[in-house]
């Protein structure tokens, strides 16, 4: 499973590596690994799917980022296209043609973005 730095899916979500960093702070996103403090979080394909989903919903029908995640994960984890919201209203979706776009971004992301440098630096020789 390719997994990605939280800079490089900020990159592809078109938004601030700390903006990014805040939401998974707030929001439980399947696939978002969580270890102890000083490791770098990395976000699998599908969480990555997830949020730029949800933050497609929060821009283009005004709805909480927590509404639109959960709606983004009900989608995604069940493989829906559509989501009856209430009757006469339904969510669609086109789940491959917005995992084949991210693809592209991903890409093009994990390639500007560098790795982050973690830990300590290394020690300087002294020259006396």
């Amino acid at each position: 499973m390719r997994a990605y730095t939280v800079a490089a899916a900020a990159v592809s979500l078109g938004i601030a590596p700390k903006t990014l960093d805040n939401i998974l702070i707030r929001y439980e996103v399947a696939g978002v690994s969580r270890t102890r403090q000083g490791i770098s979080r990395r976000l699998s394909t599908r969480s990555v799917l997830t949020l730029d989903i949800a933050l497609r919903l929060s821009r283009s029908a005004p709805m909480p980022l927590g509404t639109a995640l959960s709606l983004a994960s009900i989608a995604l984890e069940h493989s829906h296209s559509s989501i009856e919201l209430e009757k006469g209203i339904t969510l669609t979706f086109d789940l491959r043609l917005l995992a084949s776009d991210l693809d592209v971004r991903l890409a093009e992301a994990v390639e500007v973005s560098p790795a982050p440098r973690r830990g300590r630096p290394p020690a300087r020789k002294s020259t006396k």
